[in-house]
């Protein structure tokens, strides 16, 4: 992860460099050799995303002259979001996500939570199909991605109760998803409590540049507004779909994925299939991007 940009572009391995330093220990050594096994443990998954996200932005800033009108992230991208635009000191997002990777993993003792993706239905009907399912548990839709896909988390038996009911209500696919814990539903609730108080020590930077929420699909400029949009987006879905439909109705006509995949290009194309899209996370992403783009 980040490896060839690394090898390539002296920003990103700047960044890695500056994030080793952070972080006490070698954070780079993890993305470029692993073990793979370590680095999906979430509190070194998260951070790693993050730096990768942000060294491939830095070498954009520099090789290009990209400028742009809103930023928007997924989840943990929300957290590159706000780097980008400077509300976030690197080194401060870094440390936060570490931690939010660790809460999140003691959140919900292991077994006891679940996620599934249902695919085929539309948002409402899977809202209704989570509550119908609940019986007293916790199960509710974690992501909203567009396209008919709705991740669903909770207590695994509720999941396990709805994913049987979305099926009977005609979804196409429900599928189980690998994850360590039941992240984006009330379950997350002490993580949230203690990302409040990992963010009270956190100083939050005045930002020009709109971010697309998570909690509310809708543009953020205030400092004032950031931490507590941060915690409830532990607790809150995912409100990805809504977030690009807010992008087009503000007028975007491109995006640009920067970081490791390129899963929200793929979601995106199905939410607003007018919008021009591309992805950069790879030496060879880049001069396409600058042709297509004249940046």
């Amino acid at each position: 992860m980040g490896k060839d940009l690394s090898a390539e572009f002296a920003p990103a391995r700047e960044t890695f460099a500056e994030a080793d330093d952070v972080l006490g220990f070698s954070l780079s050594g993890l993305c470029f050799e692993g073990p793979e096994a370590e680095l999906k443990l979430t509190e070194n998954t998260q951070p790693a995303i993050l730096v990768a996200s942000i060294a491939a932005l830095r070498v954009l800033e520099t090789e290009t002259s990209l400028c742009p009108n809103f930023v928007a992230g997924h989840s943990l991208g929300e957290y590159s979001a706000l780097v980008a635009v400077g509300a976030l000191k690197f080194g401060d997002a870094l440390k936060l996500v570490r931690q939010r990777g660790r809460l999140m993993q003691q959140a919900v003792p292991a077994g006891e939570g679940a996620m599934a993706v249902v695919l085929g239905l539309e948002m409402d009907v899977v809202d209704t199909l989570c509550a119908e399912a609940a019986q007293g548990e916790v199960v509710s839709p974690a992501n909203f991605n567009g396209g008919g896909q709705v991740v669903i988390a909770g207590a695994k038996k509720a999941v396990e109760r709805a994913a049987a009911l979305a099926k009977e209500c005609g979804a196409k696919r429900v599928l189980d998803l690998p994850v360590s814990a039941p992240f984006h539903c009330r379950l997350m609730q002490p993580a949230a409590d203690g990302l409040e108080r990992a963010l009270k020590d956190v100083a939050i930077q005045s930002f020009q540049i709109g971010v697309v929420t998570n909690a509310e699909a809708d543009v953020n400029l205030s400092t004032e507004r950031v931490k507590p949009l941060l915690i409830e987006q532990a607790v809150r879905p995912v409100r990805w779909e809504e977030s690009v439909k807010k992008l087009a109705i503000l007028g975007c006509e491109r995006m640009l994925e920067v970081g490791p995949g390129k899963v929200l290009r793929g979601l995106a194309k199905r939410i607003a299939p007018s919008m021009q899209l591309e992805n950069f996370e790879a030496p060879a992403d880049l001069p396409r991007i600058v042709s297509a783009w004249n940046l």
